[in-house]
């Protein structure tokens, strides 16, 4: 079991130190360039050329000084020399020194290549150069932004962090909710719950980026249109305690409680309950709804993972029934941190808690184990690249990091370091290139660990299919 309870009392909004603003940015650091040489000094290094370092394992120093001194001998003896004896000599160099005549003695450069030679080396040279800056991506390694995030629950099993698809980041501080527009840098005040029903356990983004779920303290579920900061309806008696995981596959909002029940909830029909999953016996920490909308997978402070189709979802199962498709037993410790990769659908990894500190790779098709990687430490969140095949963890004790792998070998590729307490969340720009880490340290930093974006293409507009398109509230 991983250390995450938090006290129900939150500091007031008066208690909070004066100086403390959520989301305001804080002290950065200035811009230091790189002592290492980069690649392209390198290269402007060698095209532009450099003094001649001889080397002298090569040379022939016998040779040289024979060559020297009998260049001088030639000039004493010119006029001496008879033309039978000049011969003579000419043949005898010739054939015992096999043409030697180079050795330290410059004289005319060598011919020009031709024009077709140069171009091709050039183009040769051009695609090798390019190949390498792309194989070696520059990986800042301090945040390029961090804010202030006072009143962050530092609690393992909650999931107070999201990216919406309209570039809005939303995180939930105490009782209150807070939107971050990262187009501008604004930030905005959601909502601000009673103490009696918070704090607030969960956020998540709906598909359309508009609409936000808000898991509570107190089992209730809300359902907020952020453009115009109105409560739409509240789910009730979904769960029987708090609601610390959320996930959304289309119109469907699946919940998860620390009465261990998964619930999917069509918010678009008054009778929202839909189905039920009864698999975990602990409190539901982890889940995620595959690209496809077809697979579920769930994670619980039980230490189990399930594979859950939606296929075989049913509204009333029968006593006994088994409803997931695949049960996990191989962590040993809650399974919080969940990640569908985005480049094979049927392959999902997972994070276990301070007692199994592993990242593991599934088969969720068979349900077999492909690789398992022992981090050394608490891992608390996964992410994985959208333009590379790469997977981003974050970490708790004893260097509260994120780790950059290179997918399917797992070696290293960067450490990110700044984050004084453990990384319990981490947030993907809809871009697929920043992640923001929120930390106990209450601090929200944002890196750019996964490059620039590539250029956008122009999309088809196509008529509006979000959670909420037939939902009207009366």
């Amino acid at each position: 079991m991983d250390a995450g309870s938090f006290s129900s009392s939150i500091p007031s909004e008066k208690a909070r130190p004066a100086s403390r603003h959520p989301l305001r940015e804080v002290g950065s650091r200035p811009y230091m360039p790189s002592l290492r040489s980069s690649s392209k000094d390198f290269s402007s290094r060698q095209s532009g050329g450099d003094r001649f370092i001889p080397d002298r394992s090569a040379m022939d120093f016998d040779m040289a000084y024979y060559l020297l001194t009998e260049t001088r001998k030639e000039k004493e003896s010119a006029a001496a020399a008879s033309p039978s004896k000049e011969a003579y000599r000419r043949l005898l160099a010739e054939n015992l020194l096999n043409n030697r005549t180079r050795i330290l003695a410059f004289k005319s450069k060598p011919p020009a290549p031709t024009e077709g030679f140069l171009q091709e080396a050039h183009s040769n040279v051009s695609s090798h150069q390019a190949k390498s800056a792309k194989a070696r991506r520059y990986i800042p390694q301090s945040a390029e932004r961090t804010l202030d995030a006072p009143d962050l629950v530092d609690d393992y099993y909650l999931n107070l962090l999201d990216w919406g698809s309209s570039n809005v980041l939303s995180i939930a501080l105490g009782n209150t909710v807070y939107l971050w527009n990262a187009s501008d840098g604004s930030t905005s005040e959601l909502v601000t719950v009673d103490e009696d029903v918070g704090p607030v356990t969960s956020v998540s983004w709906a598909p359309d980026g508009r609409h936000i779920a808000v898991g509570l303290n107190s089992s209730d579920i809300q359902l907020w249109d952020s453009s115009s900061s109105n409560l739409l309806r509240t789910l009730r008696g979904v769960h029987g305690s708090r609601v610390g995981s959320l996930a959304w596959n289309n119109n469907i909002l699946t919940t998860g409680g620390m009465d261990g029940k998964i619930v999917n909830n069509d918010v678009r029909i008054r009778s929202h309950i839909v189905q039920t999953y009864r698999g975990h016996q602990q409190e539901v920490c982890g889940l995620k709804w595959s690209g496809s909308g077809q697979q579920l997978a769930s994670g619980g402070n039980d230490n189990l993972l399930h594979i859950w189709d939606l296929s075989m979802a049913s509204s009333n199962p029968s006593p006994g029934q088994n409803q997931w498709l695949h049960r996990l037993e191989d962590h040993m410790a809650a399974v919080k941190s969940l990640a569908w990769c985005p480049f094979q659908s049927n392959l999902l990894a997972s994070g276990g808690g301070g007692g199994d500190r592993c990242i593991k790779f599934w088969n969720t098709h068979t349900g077999a184990r492909l690789n398992s990687v022992d981090t050394g430490s608490q891992v608390c969140s996964l992410l994985w690249n959208k333009n590379e095949r790469e997977l981003l963890s974050s970490h708790g004790f004893t260097q509260n990091q994120l780790t950059l792998w290179k997918y399917p070998s797992m070696v290293k590729i960067a450490e990110l370091m700044g984050h004084t307490s453990r990384v319990l969340f981490m947030a993907q720009s809809p871009d697929g290139c920043t992640v923001a880490s929120a930390a106990g340290d209450e601090t929200l930093r944002f890196w750019n660990v996964f490059g620039t974006p590539d250029a956008p293409k122009p999309a088809a507009k196509i008529a509006s299919t979000g959670p909420f398109t037939s939902y009207h509230i009366r």
